[in-house]
């Protein structure tokens, strides 16, 4: 999700109409918080901008990002229309990114395929701080005021 390549971020009046109704769930990482914070923010801004109301936004945190699979699949249970699993996976030098990035991946793919509660990937997986810094409100924008948008419009397809 490039925001500078002007994907379609738009809502239709449609899916508008239908979000005050609309229960969102969000699974936040606490590792690299600064920036899961930011992508929370982001979509949570994005979420009440579009009419969703303030308490059908139901938000749970976990530790990291590989947690994002337990987190996503119990929130999945509180009656939620739709779910963004937030999170920031950062390259070191060993290959534990490279697991993480696949475990979660696959995971919440999981999770999709097996529920009926959809899950929104807003899991950034980048190779050095600044490239998160810069999809977390930086200069490529936010990715979770577009992972919101996306959310919606899969919430509005049920």
């Amino acid at each position: 999700m490039a925001t500078y390549i002007n994907n379609n971020f738009d809502l239709g009046s449609d899916a508008i109409s239908e979000v005050h109704a609309m229960k969102f769930g969000l699974v936040v990482s606490t590792w690299n918080k600064d920036i899961t914070d930011n992508l929370c923010d982001g979509a949570y801004k994005t979420l009440l901008k579009y009419g969703a109301k303030d308490a059908n936004i139901k938000k749970i945190e976990v530790p990291g990002s590989f947690e994002l699979i337990y987190g996503c699949k119990k929130m999945q249970n509180r009656e939620v229309d739709v779910v963004i699993a937030i999170g920031c996976i950062i390259k070191g030098e060993t290959d534990h990114y490279n697991y993480i990035c696949e475990s979660v991946s696959n995971g919440i793919s999981q999770l999709n395929i097996i529920n009926d509660v959809p899950i929104v990937f807003c899991v950034l997986t980048d190779h050095n701080i600044q490239q998160s810094i810069n999809r977390s409100g930086g200069k490529h924008g936010n990715k979770g005021v577009e992972s919101a948008v996306a959310a919606i419009k899969i919430a509005s397809i049920k």
